[in-house]
């Protein structure tokens, strides 16, 4: 029978996975401790070899590292030709690698959307009220000590910039202009279903947009154009005061800068959930009062977990039973 693996961790969706691959194909799970035994098993004899397909979950990084070219090519070598990863971002893949290959790449976009969206709101509230640092008082027994309401501000009625209107951020779009907020957004081209309500500003105008900000809200995926995409120049053009929040990817921002911006002002706060070189999180960020830092918690809920699992392993099982299933990245297209 059709061979497929489970490369990494699968926490909610055991049951529906037995259900979906029975009598279509056997489900091999990845147990390798390390990288040597992991590459030695696609070989033929292995455990492994024979593949044609893999379910993906970054926590595999933990014992085999990423999928670069040295995975990319064994995997290819045995067989596989479908990658369903567990996520929405999908860096530790090396995509154009598996495109020269023949294996195709499918991420779990929409399944994220709501679980990082709230993700971002909470991290726009909190700093823009100072929830978290008044969360450390209280514990602290400080209660109020070196809170300020001048340092506090309502969403109502503020402008949120959104940088890459995907389903994630328009998701939080929705979220954010229930309060009313104005929403702005800059794309490479304006969003098919955006609302009338968003209101787009292509390249020529990203400045323009920048200046209007009282939160830049961060959504584009980590590519090679967009690391370090928020840097000094983007930062500075923000108005005074205005607060950056991050739920997509660490090295999309220029951290250096950032940390410049919030040592001398011109950044009122800072909401991050991600960080260049996770799990360490640059100390010096621990110093400021005005930053809200979460260890990546975009996804961590049951609910979305599941939907991510289920929606990975149907992108599987379409490939086995179609010859094709969804959510194909758009480097593959």
């Amino acid at each position: 029978m059709t061979r497929v693996m489970i490369c990494g961790d699968l926490a909610w969706a055991h049951k529906e996975c037995e259900q979906m691959f029975a009598g279509v194909a056997d489900v091999v799970i990845m147990d390798s401790p390390d990288r040597a035994d992991f590459l030695k098993n696609l070989k033929p004899g292995g455990k492994y070899a024979g593949i044609v397909g893999t379910y993906r979950h970054n926590l595999s990084a933990d014992r085999i590292g990423i999928f670069d070219q040295e995975i990319v090519d064994a995997l290819a070598e045995t067989g596989v030709k479908w990658i369903a990863h567990n996520g929405a971002g999908y860096d530790q893949i090396d995509v154009l690698r598996c495109k020269e290959k023949g294996i195709i790449v499918s991420n779990t976009p929409g399944a994220v959307d709501d679980a990082t969206a709230t993700t971002a709101l909470y991290l726009m509230i909190s700093a823009l009220r100072q929830f978290s640092k008044a969360e450390r008082n209280v514990r602290s027994g400080l209660w109020k000590a070196g809170l300020h309401s001048g340092n506090a501000h309502d969403a109502t009625g503020r402008t949120v910039a959104i940088l890459g209107l995907g389903g994630i951020g328009l998701r939080f779009a929705e979220l954010a202009h229930a309060f009313p907020m104005r929403v702005v957004y800059h794309n490479r081209r304006p969003h098919a279903h955006a609302p009338a309500w968003c209101e787009y500003f292509p390249a020529e105008r990203l400045d323009e947009m920048l200046a209007q900000a009282d939160v830049l809200s961060v959504h584009v995926p980590l590519r090679r154009e967009t690391e370090g995409l928020v840097g000094e120049g983007m930062i500075r053009k923000l108005r005074k005061g205005a607060v950056i929040v991050n739920t997509a990817r660490g090295k999309v921002i220029d951290e250096a800068a950032m940390i410049r911006a919030l040592e001398d002002g011109h950044l009122g706060a800072v909401g991050l959930d991600v960080y260049p070189d996770e799990p360490s999180v640059n100390p010096r960020l621990f110093d400021f009062p005005n930053a809200t830092l979460l260890p990546h918690m975009g996804t961590e809920t049951c609910d979305s977990q599941k939907k991510m699992e289920i929606r990975a392993l149907t992108n599987l099982l379409d490939y086995l039973q179609k010859g094709k299933g969804s959510d194909i990245v758009p480097e593959m297209l």
